[in-house]
């Protein structure tokens, strides 16, 4: 009976404790007195440790004899407190651990930060697509790319984004991420590196197209330019890995970024399109953009371009039997104007030149660059002697030759615009040229365009754009393929990027007919700051964005003001005045005289100049009168009333510029 009762507890003390009762028993008289004082004390020893100690199960026997617990000795007592103290000892520590535990777990889940994403650029316009993904004390940028001057930004050559926000934070950047190497995405990549200088991760055509832009600004010794490889995955710090995913676009080696950080998985997917017969083979991986759907992708990022144009955009590979159909039975010179970083179309045209044994010749200074930058990296496959210099033209017949242009948009000092205008010094077009325009207007230039066609159609030359012939295929992706796109994801939010605000809408669209939850897709615009975790998500605060105008050597010295003074001229033109004056007296001593420029033919308009000089005597003679020698008072009132005189009399607006000297 006495073993069912101490059946649970330590096996030794057990033991020790049933031979030192039998030997109370037999040797000692005053065995029973001796152990009930110490059954006493044993019980109060046990209950008070029973407070500090795990729970331990008790075994209950209504049998159970008194005599088990009897004869126990003073040094069996010593003995058991000793293993009470180091019980309760390593229990304490454990519960400390387990509470430790307990704790950071808590913290962890109450206290995660939230993943920042903050775009610069690329949203609400097209181009200078520039985005600012921020963890804790830690940032890395994706792209860096640069738009074109709109209309009234008259003399301006380049747009880029304002990156106040990166230079504040230059220590807590970790690298600039490439996704391809257009213009819109690498093309201000020179003039941040001149503010901040931080390392730079592209693949590897991108980087030969930055590194060409990098010894032309003389950069290249000073920036740390690392080529990484479509499926390669980098970690920057101790928040960021960042995949690079194979992906189609209309130059070779574009990606998607697979954005891993404590606060969830960003996919974005720079510029796409879906197509399953690329010039170069590689198809797009969608294998593994499924396979990060699976494990959960928290937001995906994608591009909006086309988001307005229903189905699918043709493959690149369509191109091809176009060009060969043009050039079929041609005798005449083929003139081919296309965009420089196209290199698949490029590669068409090439092979087209071979096929029909034609020798080509490149014009244009980019896309020269583009050309022998992709030669050398192995993206454009052909015989050493198919390209000739541009001055050896005339040593061809014309169904010897095709020429590749820059142009296709038509800008003023583009090749083809000045061939057309017969300003080139080395292509003259003539009669017996076929000019192929393999693209499609951007908005906004078409009328740029259309002015290219109607010139060269005067001169007489055959002309083939976009309306007549399938000569150009978009390299992004249409609404069937931004669904697939979405299905492989199956994100938790949706982000539209890279567009105008009525294709991120329509991409918003595509995104709810494809089950995403309304309140799950966020409309971005430049600069605001949207935090995210998978707790939520939620636009807060702004940081400096905007644009930065490159004038010729100068970089944000062209604001507003500036531009609005060249909008001025541009319009109504300029008119200065000059007279001199006593210093002493106030009196005029020569002049006023007038000079008009963009106002009015002067020899064709003498009264009306000898009226304004009229109009400038009589203010002066009114300040004489009421005694006003303060010159800039002068200048005002002078200003002003032959303002309301001229537009009275012209309804023009010109910009007046009273000139004073003294003598």
């Amino acid at each position: 009976m006495a073993e069912e009762k101490i059946e649970n507890k330590p096996k030794r003390n057990y033991q020790k404790r049933e031979r030192t009762t039998r030997t109370t028993k037999r040797e000692n008289g005053e065995g029973i007195q001796v152990t009930r004082t110490q059954k006493r004390n044993n019980l109060e020893e046990e209950k008070t440790s029973k407070q500090t100690r795990p729970y331990r199960r008790r075994t209950t026997n209504a049998n159970t004899s008194t005599n088990s617990r009897l004869g126990k000795e003073n040094h069996v007592s010593t003995k058991r407190e000793e293993n009470v103290e180091k019980t309760n000892l390593r229990n304490s520590t454990e519960r400390k651990k387990r509470t430790s535990r307990a704790t950071n777990k808590n913290t962890s889940i109450f206290k995660q930060s939230k993943l920042k994403i903050i775009p610069l650029g690329g949203l609400h316009e097209v181009g200078k697509n520039i985005t600012v993904f921020e963890y804790e004390n830690e940032m890395i940028v994706v792209d860096c790319g640069l738009s074109f001057p709109e209309d009234d930004m008259l003399g301006i050559d380049l747009v880029i984004p304002d990156i106040t926000y990166l230079e504040r934070n230059v220590d807590r950047i970790k690298g600039l991420i490439i996704t391809h190497g257009h213009e819109d995405h690498i093309g201000s990549v020179p003039y941040l590196l001149k503010k901040i200088n931080i390392p730079i991760y592209a693949p590897r055509l991108a980087c030969g197209l930055i590194r060409n832009k990098l010894e032309e600004h003389k950069l290249l010794r000073s920036t740390k330019l690392t080529e990484v490889m479509q499926g390669q995955t980098i970690t920057l710090g101790k928040n960021f890995k960042v995949e690079f995913i194979r992906s189609s676009h209309s130059i070779p080696d574009s990606v998607m970024l697979g954005i891993t950080t404590p606060a969830g998985t960003i996919l974005h997917t720079g510029d796409f399109k879906v197509d399953y017969t690329p010039i170069d083979g590689k198809i797009m991986d969608f294998g593994r953009i499924a396979e990060l759907g699976n494990q959960g992708i928290l937001a995906l990022m994608s591009d909006s371009t086309n988001a307005e144009r229903k189905g699918f955009t043709m493959s690149e590979s369509s191109i091809g039997e176009v060009f060969d159909k043009l050039f079929l039975h041609c005798t005449k010179r083929i003139v081919v104007a296309t965009f420089a970083s196209n290199v698949h179309r490029v590669q068409q045209i090439v092979n087209s030149a071979i096929k029909y044994n034609r020798k080509i010749a490149v014009c244009g200074r980019s896309m020269i660059n583009m050309i022998e930058t992709a030669k050398e990296l192995g993206y454009i496959e052909c015989p050493d002697n198919i390209f000739i210099d541009i001055d050896l033209i005339n040593k061809y017949t014309d169904e010897q030759l095709v020429i590749i242009t820059t142009g296709s948009q038509g800008e003023p000092m583009s090749a083809l615009t000045r061939m057309a205008a017969g300003d080139h010094r080395k292509v003259k077009i003539t009669p017996n040229d076929l000019v192929i325009i393999s693209a499609t207007p951007i908005p906004g230039n078409e009328k740029f365009v259309s002015k290219v066609i109607d010139d060269l159609m005067q001169i007489g030359a055959e002309v083939v754009y976009s309306s007549l012939e399938t000569i150009h295929v978009s390299g992004h992706a249409c609404q069937e393929e931004q669904k697939l796109i979405l299905a492989l994801a199956r994100p938790k939010y949706f982000i539209p990027v890279h567009g105008e605000y009525r294709q991120l809408i329509a991409h918003s669209e595509t995104a709810q007919s494809m089950g995403i939850d309304k309140d799950n897709i966020i409309m971005m615009s430049n600069g605001r700051v949207l935090e995210i975790n998978e707790e939520g998500a939620e636009l807060t605060i702004s940081v400096p964005s905007g644009r930065v105008l490159v004038d010729g050597l100068g970089v944000g010295d062209v604001g507003s003001i500036v531009l609005r003074d060249r909008q001025h001229l541009s319009q109504d033109g300029l008119i200065v005045i000059v007279l001199t004056m006593d210093s002493a007296t106030g009196e005029v001593v020569a002049g006023p005289d007038v000079i008009s420029r963009g106002f009015v033919y002067v020899r064709e308009s003498e009264n009306l100049m000898d009226d304004v000089k009229s109009v400038v005597r009589h203010e002066i003679k009114k300040c004489e009168e009421r005694g006003i020698t303060d010159w800039a008072t002068i200048k005002s009132a002078t200003r002003e009333n032959l303002r309301d005189y001229i537009f009275m009399k012209t309804k023009r607006n010109p910009m007046i510029i009273p000139i004073i000297m003294e003598v």
